[in-house]
């Protein structure tokens, strides 16, 4: 699905630096890399604040953790996502309560959120999936309305924007993932929280260490959530090549608009044209065919072919043993996707030739089935 060494060659010499200088110094957790990334991190997406963590999961259930939530209270998020943007609410003391998607986007649609808010709902946790910008107007208006919390899940988003925007800095806060895979991968895992509102920051700098605010000196029941200084050094020196990475993966998107757009029993994500994606960052690259039969029997074939592919998500959180108590509404947009979508492979030193070979396998598959 993605060739992860393919990009580092020509960053490996600093990168070495980079883990030696931490090696050298003999601090490994927080300090100097941590605090220069937490700043480059926070300039680059235009926020006050950067917190870094140990995961993209954690910085959800610091975050939401801050905000104090109650046995009762309610936070609105998507059921077609992965369980962390879900489980985070429960970790948080909430209960998740799921609207359905919409089908373009695959993030919250906003007219089933509307349905779904009470004097309960404190927040939504709005998921950009696969790197397109959810409606976040309409769901920033509707959080207005009501005097609840946005929330931006940008897990698999960074770099991703909504009207000149950096996604994650639009709602009160914003979670990023540095796990291998994505966008900006660290060497392992990684987290950061960014926001605008100090008190939020200060009190996520405190969760993070243990809920102390100085050592030995607990306020709150905190957490061990640190970003460690040789993911902070690596990802200081992946970082200023993140926007060239990412026109790297718009471009290969583009190569599969031209090859896939129009073939029978298949949708584009793009319609054609990245221009009608052009703030999506292309995290995954994610069809949907015709029937979930014919999906099942193509990810079949091109497994033979030696084609990696994927389902991101097969199933819909609603419908696992852990989730399906907090489904009060009908959501068939989450399920039709899970049973039609498909991710092919992208990554953004992908040649010509790999993705030939991939869309060629696939248009094959798809008449053969």
């Amino acid at each position: 699905m993605a060739d992860l060494a393919s990009g580092l060659a020509e960053l490996r010499t600093e990168i070495d630096q980079a883990i030696a200088r931490v090696v050298n110094s003999g601090g490994f957790i927080l300090g100097e890399e941590v605090t220069g990334f937490e700043t480059e991190f926070a300039r680059y997406v235009d926020t006050k604040h950067a917190v870094g963590l140990n995961s993209g999961t954690d910085a959800l259930i610091i975050g939401l953790t801050a905000l104090s939530l109650s046995a009762d209270d309610e936070v609105i998020t998507s059921p077609f996502t992965f369980v962390a943007s879900a489980s985070s609410i429960l970790h948080a003391g909430a209960i998740p309560v799921f609207a359905d998607i919409d089908p373009v986007t695959y993030a919250l649609d906003p007219a089933s959120v509307e349905q779904l808010v009470t004097e309960r709902t404190k927040a939504i946790v709005v998921v950009h999936l696969f790197g397109r910008p959810a409606d976040l107007s309409s769901l920033q208006a509707l959080a207005t309305k009501h005097g609840i919390a946005l929330v931006e899940d940008t897990a698999q988003a960074l770099g991703s924007r909504h009207e000149g925007k950096m996604l994650g800095s639009l709602g009160l806060f914003g979670t990023h993932s540095f796990f291998p895979s994505k966008n900006l991968g660290a060497f392992g895992d990684g987290g950061m929280l960014v926001t605008n509102d100090d008190a939020l920051a200060h009190r996520v700098r405190v969760l993070r260490g243990h809920g102390a605010s100085r050592k030995y000196f607990n306020e709150f029941l905190g957490y061990n959530s640190r970003l460690d200084a040789i993911q902070a050094a690596v990802l200081r020196v992946k970082l200023p090549h993140l926007d060239r990475a990412i026109a790297t993966r718009r471009a290969v998107a583009q190569r599969y608009e031209h090859a896939l757009h129009g073939a029978p029993n298949i949708s584009t994500p793009c319609g054609g044209t990245v221009h009608s994606c052009q703030s999506h960052s292309f995290h995954q690259y994610t069809i949907r065919l015709s029937t979930p039969r014919k999906r099942d029997l193509v990810r079949g074939r091109l497994a033979a072919e030696g084609i990696a592919t994927a389902i991101y998500y097969p199933t819909p959180l609603h419908e696992t043993p852990l989730f399906g108590q907090y489904a009060t509404v009908a959501l068939p947009e989450a399920e039709r996707a899970a049973r039609h979508v498909l991710s092919l492979p992208i990554w953004p030193a992908m040649s010509h030739k790999q993705q030939d070979r991939v869309t060629a396998a696939l248009l094959t598959a798809v008449e053969a089935s």
